[in-house]
């Protein structure tokens, strides 16, 4: 369950990418963000509070932890990400952004003292050596954008951020429901957006989006920051930071096939191959874990046996 909960989430995070085009397309960033935000606490808050009596007693560094997750995932990678994408090709994006597993495995291995199995390690290769196969063989397109030095680097630190993002909850001790955790940084989300989404609002023509534009929001609010939200929250916290890394590839591998299907965009055979080696990657960490667990559980329980009384 804790593997299906993350790929659940890394798919819909996948289908942010084909979302947000739509969505930006039409409205300001911080004012679409702000309002995606509204719509899940709509949905989260009366949730909470009937489900679990409202959000739980937590320390002083927890919140400062969740706040700092927020910052990282729900602010600074959407507007990096969103706002690089505007300035470099969507290839030369896809590419940077195929390095989210290794650079989640690097920073838990830097900071979380999170060791690497090899069979970890090999996955972590598998599911980087697919992506980039999606990424470098499947590159059709060849414009660079208006300014794709500054649109790159806005993409690594896209990665950057959302590898923090996605590792920051493992630091909260106190015992949090995915519930209680999507609703905390949603609630941050909110604050982080609010100030210059208020000032977007006020110069926009809200009557100037189309019906299709508000469905994407609408999707972007319930989907992807509500339900993508629980899932990984339910998965992160029972597994091993670098496992949870390596599922982070099967969100380019989302974009890529909703991209196909609904932007109508080529799929060849680099990308079929480029898929089948993420899939792989993931089935070699999933059988890794459950091999742990049952060595651990049929280990044979060790007697000590008390020395035999000496009559002397």
């Amino acid at each position: 369950m804790p593997y299906l909960n993350l790929t659940l989430a890394m798919i819909i995070v996948g289908s942010s990418v084909v979302a947000g085009k739509i969505m930006v397309a039409d409205i300001p960033v911080f004012l679409a963000s702000a309002l995606r935000f509204i719509l899940a606490l709509i949905l989260l808050i009366p949730l909470v509070h009937f489900r679990e009596e409202g959000l739980p007693r937590l320390s002083r560094r927890s919140w400062i932890m969740l706040a700092l997750q927020a910052l990282n995932g729900s602010f600074l990678f959407t507007v990096c990400l969103l706002y690089g994408l505007t300035l470099t090709s969507p290839a030369s994006a896809g590419i940077i952004t195929s390095t989210t597993p290794a650079c989640m495995g690097i920073i838990a291995w830097l900071f979380l003292k999170d060791r690497l199995q090899l069979t970890t390690a090999l996955g972590i290769l598998l599911s980087v050596a697919g992506i980039m196969c999606i990424n470098l063989l499947g590159v059709e397109n060849g414009t660079t954008g208006s300014s794709p030095i500054w649109g790159n680097v806005l993409v690594l630190l896209a990665v950057v951020f959302e590898s923090m993002f996605l590792l920051l909850r493992k630091t909260v001790p106190e015992p949090l429901s995915p519930l209680a955790a999507s609703t905390i940084i949603s609630l941050f989300g909110l604050v982080y957006f609010l100030p210059l989404g208020i000032y977007e609002a006020v110069h926009f023509d809200f009557l100037a989006a189309s019906t299709t534009t508000w469905l994407t929001v609408a999707y972007y609010g319930v989907f992807v920051t509500v339900l993508a939200y629980l899932f990984w929250f339910a998965g992160i916290v029972k597994v091993r930071a670098s496992v949870a890394g390596v599922f982070t590839g099967v969100m380019p591998v989302s974009a890529l096939a909703l991209s196909a299907l609904i932007l109508d965009e080529p799929l060849g055979l680099a990308h079929i191959l480029g898929c089948i080696a993420v899939i792989c990657g993931i089935l070699l960490i999933s059988w890794s874990g459950n091999r742990s667990k049952q060595r651990k559980r049929h280990q044979p329980m060790v007697k000590i046996q008390e020395p035999e009384h000496d009559p002397a």
